[in-house]
């Protein structure tokens, strides 16, 4: 049983998670042959806080 995490920050419309999911179940099944039934899907949303690149928090850094 196939399992995937995807790790993003939040915002997305639950229509874009559901396209993304649906997308990524079916990449799977189709690269491992395991049945669509059997894959898992984790989506974890990250807040800018508590995501950081080069030291720096998004939340901190400046638009644009």
């Amino acid at each position: 049983m196939p399992y995937v995490t995807v790790k993003m920050l939040e915002g997305r419309t639950e229509e874009q998670k559901r396209e993304l999911v649906k997308k990524v179940t079916d990449a799977v099944s189709e690269t491992t042959g395991a049945p669509k039934e059997n894959i898992v899907v984790f989506i974890e949303e990250m807040t800018k806080n508590h995501y950081a690149v080069g030291g720096v928090r998004l939340s901190d850094k400046s638009p644009g």
